[in-house]
């Protein structure tokens, strides 16, 4: 299917669909979704990940239900299930490569939403086999939306402030953390960067900031203190959701970046620079290609 949605347009269509229609995704959509699944590059990372498109049944409603999760998800058809290695960065890759299906969805006019959890002994695992070692960080519900209009005016979703996002200073620097890089300093990066700024988080934290230095982009977890992270976690399993998040910030960046024809290169080349608190951790950085 030729797709009429540019990245960048369908990174602003994209929300967290809570309502869908009780019907099956229409077969050409569902074909293109999961030929595009199959061909998934790797993350910027390159950690080893696979996912699958899924059909739903009761059994999980009932794990989504002991999440506390699924009295906000009606109707959803179909799920995104995705299964990923202990080791490295693979959080942000799995995060990088489910928003991308996300993404492509979004052009093929279907809704979804990312629900994080614990999902590594639970029906989904099942569905696609996965082993006993195989971590599934987050699944995202999917399927052909109820009401465009309704679904994004949800009153969930303006409880908890969906669509307002942290102002651009906040977000982004210039040398150095707490000198803010205004949009004109930006240039061609502000589209991407603004890109990073509306994408979606959990509970709506946006812990990404972004550093730039010369032509080195260098990107930062901002950790929400006491925000599910610790041993209790760990035991059952349950993603670091906010190094999930930091994967979207970055495949939102990228994708549209080189949409625009921007070039350049994900290294690991932590900056010596002073960090404004404990909560703050180097992720990675964004290597302009300026040659010619």
């Amino acid at each position: 299917m030729l797709l009429e949605k540019t990245i960048v347009e369908s990174i602003r269509q994209r929300f967290s669909c809570r309502k869908y229609l009780e019907e099956p995704i229409a077969l050409e959509k569902r074909q293109n979704l999961e030929a595009f699944i199959a061909n998934l590059p790797k993350g910027p990372f390159g950690a080893q990940a696979s996912f699958a498109l899924v059909a739903a049944n009761e059994s999980d409603h009932n794990a989504l239900k002991d999440l506390g999760t699924y009295g906000f998800i009606q109707g959803a058809t179909g799920f995104i299930v995705g299964t990923t290695s202990d080791d490295g960065k693979n959080l942000e890759d799995y995060g990088y490569q489910m928003e991308q299906i996300i993404l492509y969805a979004t052009a093929l006019g279907l809704g979804t939403c990312w629900l994080g959890g614990t999902f590594s002994r639970s029906s989904f695992a099942r569905k696609i086999n996965a082993s006993d070692q195989a971590q599934i960080p987050a699944v995202v519900s999917i399927g052909e939306i109820s009401n465009v209009a309704q679904a994004r005016n949800g009153l969930l979703r303006r409880q908890i402030k969906a669509d307002q996002r942290l102002a651009w200073e906040q977000l982004f620097f210039e040398r150095a953390f707490g000198v803010p890089l205004s949009q004109e300093a930006a240039g061609a990066y502000a589209l991407p960067l603004e890109m990073l700024r509306i994408g979606p988080s959990a509970s709506n934290k946006q812990p990404w900031r972004v550093l730039r230095e010369g032509t080195a982009w260098h990107f930062y977890l901002q950790r929400t203190k006491g925000y599910r992270v610790g041993s209790l976690n760990r035991f059952l399993q349950i993603a670091d959701i906010q190094r999930l998040d930091m994967g979207i910030a970055i495949c939102h960046f990228d994708l549209s970046a080189r949409e625009l024809g921007l070039s350049g290169n994900w290294v690991m080349a932590e900056p010596r620079l002073k960090l404004p608190d404990e909560l703050t951790e180097y992720s990675v950085s964004w290597i302009e290609n300026t040659g010619v």
